[in-house]
């Protein structure tokens, strides 16, 4: 799970059915520095001993995963991130009734999101520990040429269909020989083949649109493995076709929103580029592989040589390792996916393809509200919106909000219940049998005047005949009372806006400030400030340094990514030449 996301996510899984306890990572724990919001009690109850139990097993993973993050280790770092919510969501005690385990489930979730972000706008994400792609298995591996693969080979592209130039030779046929032939190589297509069958018709149908070879499409299983959220954490290059941060050609991106994550706007962007440089070199594999290495660094070896020839210049040895290796996997991919029988491919399973209803926003809806609207597991909103990098859609621009397939007519009919205003953080819940309005109230944390007074309804009334309530949930900072916010490196006026539910205006006045720079370190007010006597400072000065000592996190700077293992090893994107791939 790369990323991001994936935090949010936990939250709806509070609600599904519990599972089996799993063993806890093996790691020593540092003292806490997040400190439990529910007040120390003494346990009087087998439960209650079990609650305050569960409680320190889960600040303590989280602490690894803090030590794990600051070290590098983002795989591990994940992995406690994701144990500590589990410990919550199996340890067979309701959490929306245990007001602790509430508390404790909505603070981790919060702060391991908070990491996820920071990690993201680094350039990279908490990767999850297997992100192997054809590449990256097979770029330093020597294999032998099998001469009856090879013909069989050759026989078959006679009748095999493709609009991408395929050949067969020894650097291609000792790929196929790979993939075919050795455990991780076959592993690792069929991972990657599999994979493809979600995106298949989506791909291939924004491929055929820009007027480039569909087959192109098998560029994506060398560059991500058709992962949508691949990161290389080592060049900061992301997505399914591995745009870099800022590159001229990767799809728009914002505070709010990352094309390259998005695998239709990635997939434009890719088609854009290539046609680009199938202009400018009039050979597809030397596309391909200036798409890997640059065409400054393609064009200049064209002029050292003379050739145009990706071949040529790979016999000349005048590409690097790497450059040489990429045209020749993509070329084995392609073979053999059109012919996968013939290569042993006999156990893909392709996942169901990617069917979905689009609706058009130009206000902030938050995905848990969307996710109520339709009735999905958010998991699923999330996956479907994977260019995201909040937990909502931009503010103040149009977004292609992605549904699942039958639900806009719901969405839209719902959504218009709400203000615009307040659908970044309101909710929707569909009322259940045994619910009441009481019951309903603890659940969101609100009062059951307010879900009353929103939805016009008696608060003693029988909700036997209604469908659904909105529920005026308040935004997840404001509602924790903070005043004053330590800006972080990295922060921007609209994402400290962002996070408190204020806007940037009211920052702007409320901290005095006319332009859009603040600088780490600084605070800025992140509620109106109260002008306070000097009589009272003292007074203040004690109750905020309370605050800080209880929610730590909006005070201390989240802490910053160190450079990880690659998941990518194979692929250096280090030459500044490469307006795609430089680092």
């Amino acid at each position: 799970m790369v990323v991001s996301r994936a935090a949010l996510t936990l939250a709806f899984a509070a609600l599904l059915p519990v599972a089996t306890p799993q063993a806890a990572p093996a790691q020593s724990s540092p003292p806490p520095a997040l400190q439990s919001s529910a007040a120390p009690a003494q346990p009087e109850s087998a439960k209650q001993r079990r609650v305050d139990q569960i409680i320190k097993d889960v600040e303590a993973a989280y602490q690894n995963g803090l030590t794990n993050y600051q070290q590098g280790h983002l795989a591990a770092a994940k992995s406690n991130f994701d144990y500590a919510v589990d410990q919550m969501l199996t340890c067979g005690i309701d959490i929306k009734s245990t007001p602790e385990l509430d508390d404790e489930f909505e603070r981790i979730v919060d702060a391991v999101n908070n990491i996820e972000m920071d990690a993201l706008k680094q350039g990279n994400g908490l990767v999850s520990a297997d992100q192997s792609t054809p590449v990256s298995v097979a770029n330093n591996v020597t294999f032998p040429v099998d001469p009856t693969i090879r013909a069989e080979a050759e026989a078959q592209l006679k009748t095999t269909h493709s609009d991408l130039p395929l050949v067969m030779n020894d650097y291609v046929a000792s790929y196929i020989n790979f993939f075919s032939n050795s455990k991780a190589g076959h592993a690792t297509i069929v991972d990657t083949l599999d994979r493809l069958g979600r995106y298949k018709a989506m791909i291939e149908n924004i491929l055929k649109q820009q007027g480039v070879p569909q087959d192109l499409i098998y560029q994506a299983a060398a560059e991500s493995g058709f992962r949508s959220q691949a990161v290389n954490p080592r060049s900061g290059a992301g997505g399914m076709w591995q745009f870099m941060p800022g590159d001229a050609h990767a799809p728009a991106h914002s505070a709010w929103f990352d094309g390259r994550f998005d695998p239709v706007a990635s997939t434009i962007a890719y088609a854009d580029y290539m046609k680009d440089l199938y202009k400018q070199f009039g050979d597809w594999y030397l596309a391909m592989a200036a798409y890997d290495w640059g065409p400054l660094n393609i064009q200049r070896a064209v002029q050292r040589t003379g050739y145009a020839d990706f071949w040529e210049l790979y016999r000349r040895n005048n590409l690097p390792a790497e450059t040489k290796n990429y045209v020749p996997i993509i070329l084995a991919i392609t073979i053999m996916a059109k012919n996968p029988k013939q290569y042993g491919l006999n156990d893909l399973t392709p996942d169901p393809p990617l069917v979905d209803d689009t609706v058009q926003t130009d206000y902030s809806v938050g995905l848990p509200l969307v996710a109520d609207l339709v009735g999905a597991p958010l998991q699923e909103i999330t996956a479907l919106n994977p260019g995201l990098l909040r937990d909502a859609t931009p503010p103040d621009q149009t977004f292609d909000l992605h549904l699942p397939s039958g639900t806009k007519d719901v969405f839209e009919q719902r959504i218009a219940q709400i203000p615009v205003d307040k659908r970044r953080y309101w909710r929707y819940h569909t009322i259940t049998p045994s619910d009441t309005l009481a019951s309903i109230a603890r659940s969101y944390h609100v009062t059951v005047s307010e879900i009353a007074d929103v939805n016009q309804l008696s608060s003693t009334i029988d909700l036997s005949g209604v469908e659904g309530v909105i529920i005026p949930a308040a935004p997840r900072y404001a509602a924790r009372g903070t005043t004053l916010y330590r800006v972080r490196r990295g922060d921007t006026l609209i994402t400290v806006a962002d996070r408190f539910g204020v806007t940037v205006e009211q920052l702007r006045r409320w901290n005095h400030i006319r332009g859009n720079d603040i600088r780490a370190g600084h605070r800025l007010y992140v509620a109106e400030p109260v002008h306070i006597r000097f009589s009272s400072r003292r007074r203040y000065r004690r109750y905020y340094s309370h605050r800080r000592r209880r929610y730590p996190s909006h005070e201390r700077s989240t802490h910053h990514p160190s450079k990880g293992k690659t998941s990518h090893p194979s692929r250096s994107r280090s030459k500044p030449s490469s307006p795609h791939k430089s680092s």
